[in-house]
């Protein structure tokens, strides 16, 4: 897919021993401009130069050691080189940040084999349960595919460990202390199953040869969150997941003046088109309590805080929670939230959480839309925050309802 049109190049002058946040700067750059879904970024290596130091860097042989100069490149429609180029400006100390106007020819891969990712962990059907959930925590994955060979047998999910016995969802068993994290292992072994006695099968494949929107299809017609990638031969060689497509698109989208022929029509609808009115909400100075009995009973699984005036102030998520109780020593409140948390817990199971209100517990930096908003413009917001779910705002600024990843693939995929 091509788009053509006005761009900028923003380039980032630095030495690539310069570090930002514990890691390389010029690392760390490209990481946040992928995460903000750039168009692209590149990364060159001098080999002889100087900056406002005027020292000299070199990579003669005898001066391999020397700080290296380092050029990164970025690429996209002027507003969003607009938009990041302060957020660069923050990151680098020292170095020299140019723009330029360009016309470009953005190619945007809109092929499965170009966006899914080649190296995918497996399990075997014998795999015990309890191996899958370390597997799955240690590589920071929601699902595995479970192959003999190069052949996928099938697919094990988080939501197939709940029913297996998981106390809670996997997004929330990242956010323990080791001692409640062993304990939920712990139940998987109790139960004693295996890969194979849970897994999704027949697994649904996408083949590589597909197109992005074609994957998408299949996945928002299946309900599926990732899609195994096969060969002509049905062997294994990829995944591709919601994130993996939703970001393809929010990329396109973004680079393209016009809605483009290759693109789904129904971006061009509004938040407003497609939200969620049925939202819970409550007063900041409730108790947190009142605030998990509303959270366990919403699929959201969020609850939105709301001023005297009905303006958004904070949001309850159970990730967030999970978090925040953990770094504190009192580890039996912890307890009887992870149980409050648990799918088909009670409060008479789980006990009750006293004497904390919302406003203690709540998150402040709410994600938000207006009503009016593209949802190209929701996708590419969804893809710079990481954000499931976004709240959207009608005219005045008030709560209109929420707008969620589900909803966008189905409109992507044709199926919403």
């Amino acid at each position: 897919m091509k788009i053509h049109g006005a761009a900028e190049v923003l380039r980032i002058y630095i030495g690539d021993s310069d570090r930002h946040g514990g890691k390389l700067l010029y690392e760390a750059i490209v990481d946040e401009a992928r995460r903000r879904g750039m168009a692209g970024a590149t990364v060159t290596r001098g080999t002889i130069g100087f900056g406002a130091h005027s020292l000299v860097h070199t990579a003669k042989i005898l001066r391999l050691s020397e700080d290296l100069p380092v050029v990164i490149e970025i690429i996209d429609k002027p507003d969003r080189i607009a938009a990041f180029a302060p957020i660069v400006e923050e990151m680098v100390g020292e170095g020299t940040i140019t723009r330029q106007e360009v016309t470009a020819t953005f190619h945007c891969s809109m092929r499965v084999r170009e966006v899914m990712s080649p190296s995918v962990v497996t399990v075997e059907s014998g795999t015990p349960l309890a191996d899958v959930l370390r597997l799955l925590l240690d590589k920071g994955i929601k699902s595995v595919p479970v192959v003999a060979g190069r052949a996928v047998l099938g697919m094990v999910t988080g939501g197939d460990l709940l029913r297996a016995g998981l106390g809670l969802r996997l997004s929330l068993q990242g956010e323990l202390p080791g001692e409640l994290r062993g304990e939920e292992i712990g139940k998987l072994e109790v139960a004693g199953k295996t890969a194979g006695d849970v897994m999704n099968a027949p697994v649904v494949t996408v083949n590589i040869h597909a197109s992005v929107p074609e994957a998408a299809t299949l996945m928002a017609g299946k309900k599926l969150k990732r899609l195994p990638v096969v060969d002509d031969a049905g062997a294994l060689c990829g995944i591709i997941s919601r994130v993996d497509i939703l970001r393809t698109i929010a990329t396109a989208s973004a680079v393209a003046d016009a809605p483009h022929p290759q693109l789904p029509a129904g971006l061009a609808r509004t938040a407003g088109d497609v939200l969620i009115r049925d939202v819970p909400t409550i007063s900041p100075d409730a108790p947190l309590q009142q605030a998990l009995d509303k959270l366990v009973a919403s699929p959201l699984r969020r609850v939105v805080v709301l001023d005297d005036d009905g303006r958004v102030v904070g949001i309850v998520l159970d990730r967030e929670l999970i978090r925040r109780f953990s770094g504190r020593e009192k580890t039996g409140v912890l307890r009887v939230l992870a149980g409050l948390l648990a799918p088909g817990s009670s409060d008479a199971s789980a006990g009750r959480i006293e004497g904390v209100t919302v406003r203690d517990s709540m998150r402040t930096d709410v994600f938000m839309v207006s009503r009016d908003a593209p949802l190209s413009e929701v996708l590419q917001r969804m893809v710079r925050t990481g954000a499931k779910r976004l709240v959207v705002l009608d005219d005045a600024g008030r709560l209109a309802g929420m707008v969620d990843r589900d909803t966008v693939l189905r409109v992507i995929g044709g199926a919403g």
